[in-house]
């Protein structure tokens, strides 16, 4: 009788193991089309709740041969503790994907290539953000208080600015660190890496906002205060915050909590506008410079762009949106500089706006031709029109 005293506990402990907690992530491509580094969203939240009882910093995502992927926590409310757990990955045309996740204790794989943002005070006070592919800044507070000294340091406007870069690697610290060391505005120059030679001025530059009201845009003056939420690997996350501003007798509340993922050109953007009266809509602005560009518009699937000759080269901005914010668009002309400007007139639902504004800059190698922006916006809108679904137990 020993042996088969002995056989019972340990069959009673392989009958009782129970299983490492694991979430299998089911991704579904409705889209007749393939689709690119494309960011998974996971709330933490609502994951099984054997996986949610987990830490999150032990959390690991693994695809179907059980690889670990590139992952980053986000703290989306800034209370300190990760909201969601991003990956990446390539869908095929009507094609689905399958992952796991589960505690790990193998290290998250290091990105070769990232997203960055940061508030550069040794540029008076910008705000800087960018991904692989392309780089944004918009002004602070004390450049418009220089402005306001009438100190040729100082900068008015709320417009958000291009940089141009044809490189993956981050650049944003270098080039300030050109600026500071080197000569200032040394970015205005291209070795090799890039350069910014885009002028915003008082225009909505590419995505800038303010309320159209008869035949004047009222917009704000620079951001007052910044809270950057999350940079890494995959995306980057912050707010910018406006003083109150005046819209034709309406006293305007704004904040724009805005992101770039890794592999986009199209910064997010999600509007707050807010006013002690009502306001007749949301107007998102691309500059057309001195109008020697092309417009195209697509309404309907809700993309716009302008095409245009910089120095030695073409650029691409454009902005996409849901159809439904959408009331109007205009291309407006005027003698003024930096009047010239496509208007996006949006409705706002429940004071709020999500649009998508960015560039492709031809000597960057990304996009050859015209046709090649319109073809990359026009999949952007399918793709923000029929988002992966993403389905979890």
């Amino acid at each position: 009788m020993k042996p088969f005293l002995f056989a019972l506990p340990l069959a009673a402990l392989a009958l009782g193991a129970a299983p490492a907690p694991t979430a299998t992530i089911t991704v579904r491509n409705k889209l007749n089309i393939a689709r690119r580094a494309e960011t998974i969203s996971l709330p933490l939240a609502q994951l099984p709740v054997a996986v949610r009882n987990l830490s999150a910093a032990s959390l690991r995502v693994r695809d179907a041969s059980k690889k670990v992927l590139v992952s980053q926590l986000v703290d989306t409310n800034a209370d300190g503790k990760p909201d969601e757990l991003l990956f990446q990955t390539d869908v095929p045309a009507n094609g689905t994907q399958t992952f796991s996740v589960a505690a790990g204790t193998e290290p998250v794989p290091a990105s070769a290539l990232t997203t960055f943002a940061r508030f550069v005070p040794e540029r008076t006070d910008d705000f800087a953000w960018e991904n692989d592919r392309v780089a944004f800044r918009t002004y602070g507070p004390n450049a418009e208080q220089l402005y306001d000294k009438k100190d040729p340091n100082g900068t008015l406007s709320s417009g958000m600015d291009c940089w141009l870069k044809r490189v993956s690697y981050p650049i944003i610290d270098k080039w300030y660190g050109r600026h500071v060391n080197v000569k200032p505005f040394a970015y205005h120059t291209d070795i090799g890496e890039g350069y910014d030679p885009y002028h915003v001025g008082s225009s909505r530059g590419v995505g800038g906002t303010g309320v159209l009201d008869g035949s004047k845009l009222y917009y704000s003056r620079n951001f007052s205060s910044y809270k950057v939420l999350a940079t890494g690997p995959i995306r980057t996350v912050f707010e910018l915050t406006y003083a109150p501003w005046d819209a034709n007798g309406r006293r305007v509340t704004e904040k724009k909590t805005i992101s770039l993922d890794l592999g986009s050109n199209m910064t997010r953007y999600e509007e707050h506008l807010s006013a002690d009266q009502p306001l007749p809509n949301c107007t998102i602005g691309l500059t057309l410079h001195e109008a020697k560009g092309e417009v195209q518009a697509n309404r309907q699937a809700g993309w716009f762009r302008y095409w245009e000759k910089i120095d030695d080269s073409n650029l691409g901005t454009g902005v996409v949106m849901a159809p439904s914010y959408l009331t109007d668009y205009q291309d407006y002309r005027s003698a003024q500089k930096d009047d010239n400007q496509l208007y996006m007139v949006t409705k706002p639902q429940q004071n709020k706006v999500v649009f998508y504004a960015g560039f492709g800059w031809q000597k960057s190698g990304q996009f050859a031709t015209a046709a090649a922006w319109d073809a990359y916006l026009g999949e952007f809108a399918q793709r923000l029109a029929s988002p992966l679904a993403v389905s979890w137990r």
